[in-house]
Parts: structure tokens; sequence; C-alpha cells
């Protein structure tokens, strides 16, 4: 259930504990603002670069470009398959590695580098890819010579290279198991280089814009855009082709898994319709009187599926929204972290790594341990906190894990 901060601050976090104090200064940061109706925090808020994680944001005709963030349309995609874990081998090691092989994944490199790891070369794109590079091509030339970073960032590296890619930090493929041992195939990622550009040129723009009313803001980050601004419908307009380009990097994701698994067992197809979400990005379609943004923060609405993730080492669900608008029909988008990238690879050890990890396929050495199941809450706990915003329909545990 929820507590209230104050008239515009409502908070789900009795299950969780209180919210870190930075946090809970950038829920009211925000809600200080003019144009800002309401402030929801899910039980996963922690702070964030910009504003904070876990946020949900109701404004009266204006956006503010910090609350959705860089990686925008950051999501989840799953979809249960025809195996059951009694068709898988023993060791599923080669199997993560053929999965790893079919997605491109960690840190782009650069020209200078033999082997992008993070990016396919645009001259041997897979067909599956290659299907989607003319969609793409007409939605980034809208923008190509619009705004200054976006077009520096696709005159340095053409966008069908991170189409289909995973990316790095809590981006992950995943395969699961369910209560009835079906196998899942569940990912997270976003709109890679091109959401980033977008979200960090107009988090500039709004905060040049505003000139001398910055100061009067309670930070930087909290510039916003209004309706009557001609960067307001730019935007919005950017923020919702990101939103479909990361919607389709994730369905070429699924896409290349699939083809592995395919080959890899006989029989192997996808059972039933994918559960996809967003939980960075803008709602358009929430309501006539509000903009609703969501920063780290999954919609809600009755009967609406969605996508809950854990850690390396726990639980994931996959729910359906009870349509509370107490929360702004919202939920969270995961289980949050307890710890920055920084304190975790300073407290948790390769050994804590490797025991939290127990029964998992995945990476288990230094490059992960920002990324180990003790950086984050407590899933359960998280869940029971949003009962009043959630059905759990499946729990999933996996047995599988790759990361960039």
């Amino acid at each position: 259930m929820f507590r209230d901060l104050s008239k515009k601050v409502r908070v789900w976090d009795s299950s969780v504990g209180p919210f870190e104090e930075l946090a809970v200064k950038q829920l009211h940061d925000i809600a200080s603002l003019p144009v800002v109706e309401g402030v929801r925090a899910m039980p996963d808020s922690h702070w964030g670069l910009g504003a904070c994680v876990g946020s949900v944001i109701a404004l009266k005709k204006a956006v503010i470009p910090a609350a959705v963030g860089v990686d925008i349309g950051c999501g989840m995609m799953a979809s249960k398959t025809s195996l059951t874990s009694y068709d898988l081998p023993e060791n599923l090691k080669k199997l993560r590695s053929d999965i790893e092989r079919s997605v491109p994944h960690g840190r782009s490199l650069g020209k200078k580098m033999k082997r992008d790891v993070g990016s396919w070369d645009s001259r041997t794109l897979p067909e599956h890819v290659e299907n989607h590079v003319k969609c793409v091509n007409d939605w980034f030339d809208r923008y190509r010579n619009d705004f200054g970073r976006i077009s520096r960032w696709m005159n340095r590296r053409h966008p069908i290279s991170h189409l289909g890619t995973l990316g790095t930090g809590n981006h992950f493929i995943e395969l699961c198991l369910d209560e009835n041992d079906q196998v899942w195939i569940m990912l997270h990622s976003g709109s890679r280089g091109i959401g980033n550009a977008v979200g960090t040129y107009f988090i500039d723009k709004a905060q040049k814009e505003m000139g001398e009313q910055l100061g009067s803001l309670p930070n930087k980050d909290c510039a916003y855009i209004t309706s009557n601004q001609k960067s307001f419908q730019e935007y919005c307009d950017a923020v919702s082709f990101c939103q479909q380009y990361a919607q389709l990097n994730r369905e070429v994701m699924l896409n290349s898994v699939v083809d592995q698994m395919t080959r890899a067992f006989k029989g192997f197809h996808l059972e039933g319709n994918a559960v996809s979400c967003h939980h960075n990005y803008i709602d358009f379609e929430y309501s006539k009187d509000f903009i609703i943004t969501r920063k780290g923060a999954v919609s809600a609405k009755k009967n609406e599926w969605g996508i809950i993730p854990g850690s390396m080492g726990t639980k994931s669900y996959i729910v359906q929204g009870l349509g509370n608008n107490a929360s702004f029909c919202s939920c969270s988008h995961g289980a949050g972290r307890i710890m920055s990238r920084k304190k975790a690879r300073k407290q948790i050890s390769l050994e804590e790594h490797i025991l939290d990890t127990t029964g998992v396929e995945c990476k288990k050495d230094e490059s992960v341990i920002d990324e180990s199941p003790r950086a984050y809450k407590d899933i359960d706990t998280v869940m029971k906190s949003q009962k009043d915003l959630v059905q759990i329909k499946y729990a999933l545990k996996q047995i599988v894990c790759v990361k960039g």
C-alpha cells in the first residue's frame, strides 16, 4: 500500500523500507515544479542520474526530459516457448554461448576495433535485421539533420548497426522456467545509442531554453519544456520514434534467440503472444488531461500485461495490472538497486556472486559484480509492496543469463 510524503508525492515503500534520502529529495524537487500535478514512486525506487528511478510523473502540458532519461523506450519482452526443462541439456554453457554469438552484446567500441561486440557489422547484417533496414532508415531520415548531437551520432555510426543488440549494464537475455517447468525467453534492452543521443540533446536543450528561470529550479535536471515551445513537439516526436525503435530492437533480438533455439531444438516454437512493455518512456495514451512520464516504471492499466524482473539470481514476474488510479496505473519495473555500481564493486565479493547465482548459467567473474543479486532489493518484498497494483500470473526463475 502507499503512503503520502506530501500533497503531491505518494510512495509504495511499506514493505521494502524507506527510500534513500537522495531519492526522496529528487521526488520532492520534481513535485515542486508548477507544471507537475503529482508524483508517484514505485517500491523499487532509488536515486537516479537526473531524476529518481521508479518515478511516475503527471504533467500539465509539459515534459521534463531528465525524468524520462537517456535510455528512452528501455523495456522488457518475454515469451513462453514449447520447451520444458526436460528438453534442455544438463550443461547449458553451450546454449548460453550460442545465444551470445547470435546477439551482439557489450559496449560498442568504435571503428578501431576488429570486432565491435556491441553492434552488427553493417556489411553482413543477418536477414531478419536486413528486413527492417528500410523502415528504420525512414524513421531516422526524419531527424538526420535536425538536432546537433543526434546528427553527429548518426554520421559517426549508422543506427541500423544497433538494431537487435543488447548493450551493457542491467540489460540481459534470459532463459527461465515457470512454475510448470515451461521454458520462457525474456530480454531487457532499449533504444541503444540513438536514445542516449536524443535524451542528452533535449535535457541540455531544456536547460538552455529555460534561461534565467533555470536558477529558480531545485536543480538543473528539473528543467522542463512546455507545450507552447517548438521544442516540445520536437521532443515528443523524437521520444515516440525512440520508443518504436526500442520495441523493434527487442523484437529483432527475440527473433535472433528464436532462430538459435530453432536450430538447437527440434520442433521449437513460441506459444501465444509475447508480453512486452516499456519502462523509460512517455505514456501518450494515459489521459487527455495529463502527460504521464515513467522512468523505471511500467504501465499497469486494468488487465494490462507487464514484466517485473528481479536480478541475475532471483525470480522475475509476469503480471497483469489492476488499474489502480492512485499510482497513475503504474507498477515497478524491477527489484531496484540498493547499491550503486561503484559500491557494489567494492562490497560484493566474487565468491558471493558465484554463490548467489548458483544454478544459473551466466558470467561468474568480476565484470558483472555491479549486477550481482546483492546489489538489488529483494524482489519478493517489492512484489508484496505493490499487490494493490498488479496480480502475478507467472513466476520465472532464470537458468541462463546473458549480460553485455
